[in-house]
């Protein structure tokens, strides 16, 4: 329609409250720019020959401008704005002068120099107008059929990327909320409308627990978090949030408004928590966390930023309150975790990374080698040698503790056979962990590998800790009760620091408890920890175990284990952990 002669007519109250509603499901408003509108509306403006052309959409009270060329502003007051005439009649408006037109001459921008003003509808496939994609001028000025054509295909194209953006990939079926890919298409384009190296920040909000998350998908089925994830978008709506994103099953991820700085975002967050607690049923039975991450502009990826707070919120799961920034230090720890699995895996399938050391057991009695125990060692291509300490315990949590048990326990037997045709008959000690013990076939492996080696079961010694065998109690017992009756020997490790029972301690089938080196260290100088070990040794030997004390550094120290019954020891004193060859030499020089 050409520049109206009067007051335009209101849309009605039922259509434009659906209008508004529409706008919103759309999550446009307060977004970031976007290059994929931008390079529209500069299109608009070198086609017409104008100075000014933008993506403007018709909120309540204002024009927000999601895209635009040639104005610095964001938004202008909804009353007497052309654009929102547009929405309110669906159709083209040309203005060609608008100090001449009775209806927008007062207008904000008639007052602000605009004189010419043409926009065409962007209307949804339901039919609701959002606003209009339109071009502005200083100087008055007339359209042509093929301009007023050209900007209502201009118009259609915004609207095909609305619901591309939309429809197509970048928005959750069950939240119907902006998903992971648009996240990362919104933070890639804040690089282009914000000054680089500029400092904000972002939230990830978790709905529950993976372990919560399991359980409830078993219990009540998958339905159950679609609905958990459908009462949660309502409350979503955070203050000043702006858009928001549906990142995971049950995450949802925003950027924090420009200005804020953590610790009051921090309240902010902790306080929508604590009002989240009188919502619905899921509060009964999952944790909601939220993680917090900073990120500078141009210089952080967005799959980082996604990766970092998902860390923090996991890490909020143990925190007193609910909310946890992202720590740099802890994820350079999660980092090296990683690496060490990544690169263990490698190890194990490789020639030279891998080797065995061996710490012999020197009885109390005669000062005499009664065994030795296998102790696997990591030299890194790269990073070089690499502690026990460290690489273990991770290995332990992860799937390749079956591998690893496996090549020391094989590597192990083969020295145990080396050394036989040498005439030297030592028995070897090996570690498993609690994933080893509930492996149904690990028996079977164990006994398989001995008779591969032609070894007797007696040769070898399994040692685990005490909260190995406390980790799943039944199937431990079974696994070593099959071991024992093969006649392989065990060994209770570690003992004194985990949180077994004794009667479970009493029903065992071990032949050895091994007391933890930690009691050593202050042995000479504690009265309680020598009557700590004391009892120890006296509770092991009435249980019908013999005990080994570990991390043996002092002669003070064998001296009080030899007067308290101990019957064997290890540690500096007698040896470090030997390479094959250098411990033959060892015991050669110890011969009378």
């Amino acid at each position: 329609m050409n520049s109206p002669l009067s007051q335009p007519h209101c849309a009605s109250p039922q259509y434009e409250t659906a209008r508004l509603a529409a706008l919103r499901r759309l999550e446009l408003l307060d977004t970031p720019p976007s290059e994929a509108f931008d390079r529209i509306t500069r299109m608009a403006a070198q086609l017409f020959g104008l100075p000014i052309a933008a993506v403007s959409l018709t909120d309540t009270n204002r024009q927000w401008f999601k895209s635009k060329f040639g104005i610095t502003h964001d938004t202008i007051p909804r009353i007497k704005a052309p654009c929102a005439t547009v929405a309110d009649e669906r159709a083209v408006l040309v203005v060609p002068d608008l100090l001449e037109d009775p209806y927008f001459r007062d207008s904000p921008l008639a007052d602000g120099g605009i004189r010419f003003y043409a926009g065409a509808p962007l209307t949804t496939s339901e039919g609701f107008c959002l606003g209009a994609m339109c071009v502005l001028g200083t100087e008055p000025r007339q359209v042509t059929m093929a301009e007023r054509q050209a900007l209502t295909d201009l118009a259609t194209m915004v609207m095909a990327q609305i619901e591309l953006q939309h429809a197509f990939g970048r928005v959750d079926p069950v939240s119907g909320l902006p998903n992971r890919n648009q996240f990362i298409i919104d933070f890639n384009d804040l690089e282009l409308h914000e000054p680089n190296g500029e400092v904000r920040t972002a939230a990830l909000i978790s709905l529950a627990s993976p372990q919560e998350l399991s359980d409830a998908q078993r219990v009540m089925g998958s339905s159950y978090l679609d609905d958990m994830v459908r009462e949660t978008v309502p409350q979503l709506r955070l203050g000043g949030a702006g858009k928001i994103y549906h990142v995971g099953s049950t995450q949802f991820a925003f950027f924090a408004p420009r200005g804020l700085s953590i610790e009051p975002f921090c309240e902010q967050m902790q306080s929508w928590l604590d009002a989240r607690a009188s919502y619905g049923q899921a509060r009964l039975i999952t944790t909601t966390t939220v993680g917090i991450a900073p990120f500078t502009v141009g210089q952080t990826e967005g799959l980082d930023l996604l990766r970092n707070m998902h860390s923090a919120a996991h890490d909020a799961l143990a925190a007193e309150r609910c909310v946890r920034v992202f720590s740099s230090h802890h994820d350079a720890i999660l980092q090296r975790r990683f690496w060490l699995v990544t690169e263990f895996g490698a190890a194990l399938a490789s020639d030279d990374e891998l080797h065995l050391v061996f710490q012999p057991k020197v009885s109390l009695l005669d000062g005499g080698c009664v065994g030795v125990e296998a102790l696997l060692r990591w030299n890194h291509p790269t990073a070089g040698a690499i502690s026990p300490g460290e690489f273990i315990p991770v290995i332990e949590t992860t799937s390749l503790a079956r591998a690893t048990t496996e090549w020391v326990l094989r590597a192990a037997l083969r020295q145990m056979v080396a050394w036989r045709r040498d005439g030297l008959a030592l028995q070897v000690a090996v570690n498993v962990s609690a994933v080893n013990l509930e492996e149904p076939d690990f028996c079977d492996r164990v006994l398989m590998e001995l008779q591969h080696h032609g070894l007797a079961p007696s040769c070898l010694v399994i040692e685990l800790t005490e909260s190995a065998l406390m980790r799943n109690p039944k199937i431990a017992q079974a696994t070593l009760e099959r071991l024992a009756r093969a006649g392989v020997q065990l060994a209770i490790d570690d003992f004194g620091t985990g949180y077994s029972s004794l009667s479970y301690l009493q029903s065992l089938p071990a032949n050895v408890v091994k007391i933890d080196q930690s009691f050593m260290r202050n042995l000479v100088q504690d009265e309680r920890c020598r009557a700590l070990v004391g009892t120890m040794i006296k509770l092991s030997h009435d249980l019908g175990h013999k005990v080994v004390a570990e991390g043996v550094e002092t002669v003070e120290v064998e001296d009080f284990l030899r007067l308290a019954g101990c019957d064997e020891i290890q540690g500096y004193l007698h040896a470090r952990p030997l390479a094959p060859g250098v411990l033959v030499a060892w015991l050669a020089a110890r011969q009378p």
